[in-house]
Order: C-alpha cells, then structure tokens, then sequence
C-alpha cells in the first residue's frame, strides 16, 4: 500500500484541492483522506470519488451536513471539537480581561465549518465573561489580510482589549498591527503552531489551543485502512485538544 500527500497552495484554494480529488480518481486509489478547504464546495467531488469506488474519510474541517444528506453522502469524519475548542481558549482571555471589555473576533474561511465553529466558541467564551463583541471579520486564516483587519480595528475602536482569533496565523497578522501602535491588547488563539509559542511565552498571546495535526491525519489513515478491510466505522472519531498557556510552554 502506498501514500501519496497532495497539498494546495493556501487554505482557500478550493480549485487546487478539487483538480487533486479528480487525479485521485483517475489514478483509482483506495482511498482518499481530505482536509477541506470549503465545507460546501468539495461535497461534490469527493461524492464523484464515493461514485467511483473510492473510500473517503473527512478530517480537521467538517463537510457541510445538509450538503453531505443532500448528495446522500455518508463520509465519516475525524477532528477536533472546534466549537468547544474555541471556548476554552477564549474562556482564558476572558477571564483576564473581565466584565465588559471589548474585544474583536478575527474569522477563518467563511465556507469552511471549522470557521463557524470556532467563531461559535469564542462568542459563547465572549457571552460567558461579560466580554462585549464590537466586531467580527474574516481574514481568510491569512496573516497579511489579518494585519490589514486589525490595523483598521486599531483605528475604528481604539479601546480594544482583546483578539479573539480563529488561528495562529491570523494571530500573528494581529500581532503585528498591535506592535506598530504599542497596544497592550491581548490575544487568545488556535492551533499552537511554532511561530506562535514565544508570544505566548511572553504574554501577548494568553493562550492557544492545539488540536494535535498530525494526529488528526494518522487517525484519519487509520480508518481509511479500515474502511478498505470493509470495517464498520464510527461517524466522529473526536480527537484531543488542549489550551496551550505560558505555564504549558515553561
């Protein structure tokens, strides 16, 4: 059995990712694990893999469920709570930010579920603690498009004490923006990448959230290899997640 990895050339390139599902059904593998960039858009193509005898498994972004019921797919997935993911990293900014302060939710892929889900989560994090929500935008996970966001931010509400943001990436773009006005305003993100980790040790960032990656993708493996041996599987194989705080990172 061999693997092959395909990769696009950012998280939005929903064309990439389907040109990469229609060689796989040309090339008839086994089976095929996916990260969708559109929760709606690559219903379709992976049904046309389904169609063609393919064993499909969805990990880290969720398929659209009514688009799935609607083309009479049932793929099972693998990922992250990110909804409640979300919530506990926000949960750590707004319980140091307190009662009323205002902060700011920087948005993934609007087509993507990972990006309704995390913003779910940092709004139910938000409601929790008194915070007030004075704005909500996308910036596509990107970092350059998050600098812009935020520096515009920086200038409409000038009284900003918090970033709510769906990854690190954005959060850096953020990061940046604050630096160039000496802000003190504080962060709590998603992911745990690398470039991420010195702001949190230094505390601009309280806290990330990491949903273990390339655990995602093995377990996904996993079950694609038991889908080809004809193995029942489970619809939500949930997968692990954990704040990540300065005390984490020592």
């Amino acid at each position: 059995m061999k693997l092959k990895a395909s990769g696009i050339q950012n998280e939005t390139d929903i064309d990439g990712q389907v040109a990469a599902i229609n060689g796989c059904i040309t090339d008839q593998v086994d089976a095929l694990v996916v990260a969708p960039a559109d929760s709606r858009a690559l219903v379709a193509p992976l049904g046309r893999a389904v169609k063609a005898g393919i064993k499909v498994i969805n990990i880290d972004v969720k398929l659209d469920d009514g688009a799935l019921e609607s083309a009479g797919l049932d793929i099972p997935f693998v990922g992250p709570d990110n909804t409640e993911g979300a919530r506990l990293s926000g949960k750590v900014l707004g319980e140091a930010l307190g009662k009323g302060a205002k902060v700011v939710i920087l948005e993934g892929n609007p087509g993507a579920a990972n990006a309704q889900q995390r913003k779910a989560g940092f709004e139910a994090a938000a409601k929790a603690a008194g915070l007030t929500v004075v704005d909500s935008k996308t910036a596509h996970w990107e970092t350059d498009e998050a600098y812009t966001v935020m520096s515009n931010w920086l200038t409409k509400h000038p009284d900003i004490k918090g970033v709510l943001a769906s990854n690190d990436s954005m959060a850096l773009g953020a990061i940046k923006a604050i630096q160039a006005k000496q802000s003190k305003i504080k962060i709590a993100s998603f992911d745990n990448i690398e470039a991420i980790r010195p702001y949190v040790k230094e505390g601009t960032v309280l806290a990330t959230l990491d949903q273990y990656g390339a655990e995602q993708a093995a377990n996904g493996i996993d079950e694609a290899m038991k889908a080809i041996k004809g193995e029942d599987l489970q619809t939500w194989v949930k997968t692990e997640i954990k704040v990540v705080t300065a005390e984490d990172l020592g």
